[in-house]
């Protein structure tokens, strides 16, 4: 899956391409507004992997082709079709079959706090769902105003697996933002600490290359040391345990009674109709009905 082209490695899914110094890895599925499928995780894993592997690579710039960051897990294909999926097992559910794929999944998504070169998220159009698990692992995120970042499937049928929302928002703001479902804007989102900043998205590009240029002209081994000092310090307070517990509630909230609920509904009226129910809280999914039917 991997191409050889002039300025860089390329895949179907996920950009690499080497620029000076500057590692530019690239969610390229603008069709699907980048969203999440099989692949995506490994060809994640594998780009960051490749900045790793350059010694003249000093910072990497995380970036969606197309419209959008990313959309999250592509619901189309996991929530619309008929039958069981990596992410939806149906009634006959079995929790360490589900808790390794998406342990698998939120690993690879990690790759990026774990690379020991910073790496800068530049969010346009929307980061939701699986999309915000995979900017909240960069270490500098930058955001365009009238962008949106959330975890809507908090409401049903998701816990974000990385955990990321408490660690750069503390628990009362994070309760707030998962209890709601609610998308944020990159005013909002700035404000509360959650990315590092928010500029009109006409200055966007401007912003993140001012970033990277300055940082890449710091030696790696000093970047390395410390992110690995400020990462000790997260992981210290645990982090790991934190994802696990995440993951494996991530997987029972697919396939609780409102789980089933939801998936039936998406089968039966569209993903498009059903997150719409879900985000406005228009349908009742314990009782599997319309509110006010």
């Amino acid at each position: 899956n991997w191409v050889i082209s002039g300025n860089g490695v390329k895949m179907s899914k996920v950009i690499f391409e080497k620029d000076g110094r500057i590692g530019r890895i690239i969610l390229n599925r603008p069709e699907k507004l980048n969203a999440i499928d099989d692949d995506i995780p490994n060809y994640l894993e594998k780009a960051v992997l490749a900045t790793e592997k350059d010694p003249s690579i000093h910072v990497v710039v995380l970036s969606g082709n197309g419209k959008a960051f990313c959309g999250g897990y592509d619901l189309k294909a996991y929530a619309e079709e008929n039958g069981p999926n990596n992410v939806y097992q149906g009634q006959n559910w079995d929790p360490i079959q589900d808790y390794k794929f998406m342990w698998n999944n939120t690993q690879k998504f990690m790759s990026l706090w774990r690379c020991s070169k910073p790496v800068l998220c530049k969010i346009h159009g929307f980061a939701v769902g699986g999309g915000s698990d995979i900017a909240l692992c960069s270490d500098l995120i930058y955001m365009a105003e009238n962008a949106k970042i959330g975890y809507m499937s908090t409401r049903v049928w998701g816990c974000p697996s990385t955990a990321m929302w408490v660690y750069r928002l503390g628990a009362e703001k994070a309760k707030r933002v998962l209890f709601t479902g609610d998308q944020i804007g990159g005013k909002e989102a700035a404000a509360l600490g959650l990315v590092l900043k928010s500029v009109p998205e006409n200055k966007l590009d401007e912003e993140v290359e001012a970033m990277a240029s300055r940082l890449s002209t710091v030696p790696i081994n000093q970047l390395a040391m410390q992110k690995m000092v400020i990462n000790q310090a997260v992981e210290a307070a645990g982090l790991s345990g934190t994802q696990q517990l995440a993951t494996l509630l991530d997987g029972i909230s697919r396939h609780s009674p409102e789980g089933h609920n939801f998936k039936n509904r998406v089968e039966d009226k569209g993903w498009k109709q059903a997150i719409t129910e879900r985000d406005e809280g228009t349908f009742d999914w314990t009782k599997n009905k319309l509110i006010g039917e």
